[in-house]
């Protein structure tokens, strides 16, 4: 089992070792993420929603929802530039 382990890692054939998800996991995750804050947080001050529950905001506060967009909009162009480059 061990040795399996060390060839997959590619400890034993000198090569670069196996990574099934690819060599840009990482920009991919932040470039999702990124877009997912950025896109949550311009819908909930474009449309908030309609009905609202007991003990909910009427709409996102403003401030802390353009922050995070903003925060969002940095993350994904940030991902996109390491996976252009």
């Amino acid at each position: 089992m061990l040795s399996v382990v060390r060839v997959l890692a590619g400890a034993d054939n000198g090569t670069q070792p196996f990574n099934p998800l690819g060599e840009d996991l990482l920009a991919y995750i932040v470039l999702a993420l990124g877009g997912a804050l950025l896109a949550g947080n311009v819908a909930a001050i474009i449309r908030p929603p309609a009905a609202q529950k007991e003990g909910d905001l009427g709409r996102a506060p403003l401030r802390r929802s353009l922050l995070m967009a903003a925060v969002g909009f940095v993350a994904t162009v940030w991902a996109v530039a390491s996976l252009v480059t």
